[in-house]
């Protein structure tokens, strides 16, 4: 079964209006640090496809010059927007490639990449040069990443996070009415996407979600309670099988198939750090593996494919949430 994410986000194209004034200077708080703004930035710079996708949503694709971090192919009505973008990098970007651009932002989506031990550099480095920055709040809000690697969620994930980030940088762009609209619509269709599962009636659905392996005769990655799959199946009423508050723990397969989740849902994506981000090596292993083949969500084809970027804290998960209801409608009368 393969979720159609795309599909569920056609529709969000904003029409352009007049924009509510920002107040300038403006100070956010941001993932712990004052990022004040004189003006609204003439250029942006994206490290991580959230970033990039929000500031499309808001109508500011003219403004990007340069991105990169990409999990999944852009939203498809930004395709042509998005050629015409200079990418970085697939993945991590040098600080030298970012600093280039001379952005008025760098729009970011992971601490790892920009913040306190960042990858790509730190905040200050960037601020020393005069380049504000900007983290999505939605991975640094109820998160800990002073812990390494993903970090570890400190409460649950809420799209309270996601509507945040798209208000502030509507702020900083001096958008406002258009992150106001935007959020509208979000908040419509997630509320819309919850009461369609409620309507089902379905009792004692399960689900697992796989996101990746370091390699396919490894323990996965699944997603925990706190991050956005967790988000997905609270809502929904589906029983996650991983009792871990991590948000991405590994967890073995005989586990899993003790567990005998109702739905597996797998990431699909172009990244190829792992073996596993391989989508047709996941289909393999389940179907072929002497353990997963003998769950009931494979026997029975429950295997659910949604883009790997809507199983992370983003607006896409929004999309997700969206596309696992229309999933679970298709579970009646099994």
């Amino acid at each position: 079964m393969k979720i159609n994410l795309f599909g569920a986000a056609a529709g969000l194209l904003l029409a352009p209006t007049m924009a509510l004034a920002t107040d300038y200077p403006l100070t956010i708080e941001n993932c712990g640090q004052s990022v004040t703004f004189e003006a609204a930035p003439e250029s942006a710079v994206t490290i991580g496809q959230s970033a990039t996708e929000t500031l499309y949503m808001l109508g500011l694709g003219d403004k990007v010059t340069g991105t990169s971090v990409w999990f999944n192919d852009v939203l498809p009505q930004f395709r042509d927007l998005n050629d015409g973008v200079e990418r970085l990098a697939d993945n991590d970007p040098s600080f030298e490639s970012v600093v280039a651009k001379r952005p008025g932002l760098v729009a970011i989506q992971y601490e790892w990449h920009v913040g306190p031990q960042g990858i790509v550099g730190t905040r200050d480095q960037f601020h020393d040069l005069g380049i504000p920055t900007y983290v999505m709040p939605a991975d640094c809000d109820t998160k800990d990443n002073t812990t390494g690697g993903d970090g570890t969620r400190t409460s649950a994930f809420s799209t309270d996070s996601v509507y945040k980030g798209i208000t502030q940088l509507a702020q900083i762009f001096d958008v406002e009415d258009r992150g106001a609209e935007l959020v509208t619509d979000l908040k419509a269709r997630e509320a819309a996407a919850i009461e369609k599962a409620k309507a089902l009636g379905l009792k004692d659905v399960s689900a697992v979600f796989w996101f990746s392996s370091a390699d396919t005769d490894v323990d996965p990655y699944v997603a925990g309670q706190k991050g956005a799959p967790g988000y997905m199946m609270e809502n929904l009423g589906v029983t996650n099988v991983i009792q871990s508050d991590e948000e991405w723990p590994t967890v073995g397969w005989e586990s899993i198939a003790r567990s005998d989740p109702t739905v597996i849902v797998v990431a699909e994506m172009d990244r190829r750090r792992f073996p596993a981000d391989d989508i047709d090596k996941k289909m393999e292993f389940l179907t072929t593996d002497p353990v997963a083949k003998e769950m009931t969500a494979v026997r029975e084809g429950r295997i659910v494919v949604m883009d790997a970027h809507a199983m992370s804290a983003t607006m896409r998960s929004i999309f997700g949430l969206e596309a696992v209801a229309d999933a679970l409608a298709g579970l009646q009368g099994q």
